[in-house]
């Protein structure tokens, strides 16, 4: 049994849509009003508010705004108190490691897009109808809103989230004692080495073309984030403008994942074990300008290469490989890639000239040649297969 989480498209009404907007912003005002309180107390006379004082205030200020925050579930209310108090909780786990702090902030109209509902029944309701021909979602305030679910619902929904993406509407399902969907094994094992010519490619040779939807997309959202820059700042051009911008980048996020998803369970159906890279994204993007006194060198270059890697979303795709492993009875192994794509498989040879290009791989001991990405995956594949309690042989 698992946890697992279904996303599905809302088919509001108009009014629904403006319900849903409304319990939106009404939730970012209380998020916004209690984060105040919090910094006000403190900064005034030194005291912490927590939680317990800020949900002990809720029936209050419901009973003063019965059109406003009365209208909202109770249980919603506290969802988005404790939001605020995670918040607080990492800035202080982050302080106390000594990291940068990111005191929590106050939640402008596009930051705040979600609201939680934290228990299936308190106030909402997953298939409300079910005589009906159509799934719903009853929430309340908004009522029962007519979903496009797409896939069935395995489990027992834990929680409920409305979620707004530009103009749209999602339902969030958190459900726990998802059955595991376990494949039948395949026998085979694979290493993959992530790139940005090609987006992946496997120890048996398989390349995975890289999309780069950033760049596909680069001259529509150039072009759409100019004439946002145009527009006068409260005008309604300029909200529409900043929603032609937001759709943009909503394409390529929906495409990207689409792909991620995709290639992540070509991989699960395939192999049995799989090793990748463990990669330190953060590292791998840092920019190379340097600073006034001691700039940095090949910082076009640099810059040219975090683009592409931010636009492949390595990180991401390996959070989508690993859940769909698990789920399917699959194993990944995560190896430290350094000098994967340098070491020759065939007699051990370890040097920065093997790889004398990007794609080209010749053994400076032995004259072993193949594509260097393949080399970097065989040797991710041997030396996942190495760390385990049992190695195995390939």
């Amino acid at each position: 049994m698992a946890r697992r989480a279904y996303v599905f498209l809302l088919r509001p009404t108009s009014g629904q849509v403006q319900r849903a907007f409304a319990c939106i912003e009404d939730h970012r005002i209380l998020y916004n009003a209690a984060l105040e309180e919090r910094r006000t107390a403190y900064r005034r006379a030194g005291v912490t508010i927590r939680y317990g004082q800020q949900s002990g205030q809720l029936k209050e200020i419901r009973r003063a705004d019965l059109q406003g925050q009365g209208r909202w579930s109770f249980s919603s209310q506290q969802a988005t108190l404790r939001r605020l108090s995670k918040a607080f909780d990492g800035f202080f786990r982050r302080v106390k490691a000594g990291q940068a702090p990111g005191y929590p902030r106050f939640k402008g109209r596009g930051r705040f897009d979600s609201v939680q509902w934290p228990k299936d029944g308190d106030a909402c309701r997953w298939n409300s109808t079910p005589d009906s021909d159509h799934t719903r979602v009853y929430l309340q305030g908004i009522g029962h809103i007519k979903v496009r679910a797409h896939r069935k619902v395995e489990g027992r929904v834990k929680t409920i989230t409305l979620k707004r993406a530009g103009k749209r509407l999602y339902v969030v399902l958190s459900c726990d004692d998802v059955p595991a969907l376990t494949l039948p094994q395949t026998g085979s094992k694979a290493g993959i080495d992530m790139g940005v010519v090609s987006f992946l490619t496997t120890s048996d040779g398989r390349h995975e073309p890289n999309p780069r939807f950033v760049k596909t997309m680069a001259g529509e959202l150039a072009t759409a984030q100019q004439a946002l820059a145009r527009k006068q700042r409260g005008s309604n051009n300029r909200v529409k403008a900043r929603a032609k911008v937001t759709a943009i980048h909503t394409k390529i996020r929906r495409q990207r994942a689409d792909f991620h998803h995709k290639s992540a369970l070509t991989l699960v159906r395939a192999h049995d074990v799989i090793a990748h890279e463990k990669l330190r994204i953060d590292n791998m993007t840092r920019s190379a300008s340097g600073t006034v006194t001691e700039p940095g060198t090949n910082v076009a270059q640099k810059s040219g290469l975090n683009k592409s890697i931010l636009d492949a979303g390595w990180a991401a795709f390996l959070r989508i490989l690993t859940a769909k492993a698990e789920s399917a009875g699959r194993t990944t192994i995560p190896v430290d890639a350094a000098h994967t794509s340098q070491t020759c498989p065939e007699c051990g040879h370890a040097a920065k000239q093997n790889r004398r290009t990007q794609a080209e791989f010749t053994c400076q001991g032995c004259g072993y040649t193949d594509h260097a990405d393949i080399v970097g995956a065989i040797n991710v594949l041997r030396r996942g297969l190495a760390s385990q309690p049992e190695p195995v042989k390939v």
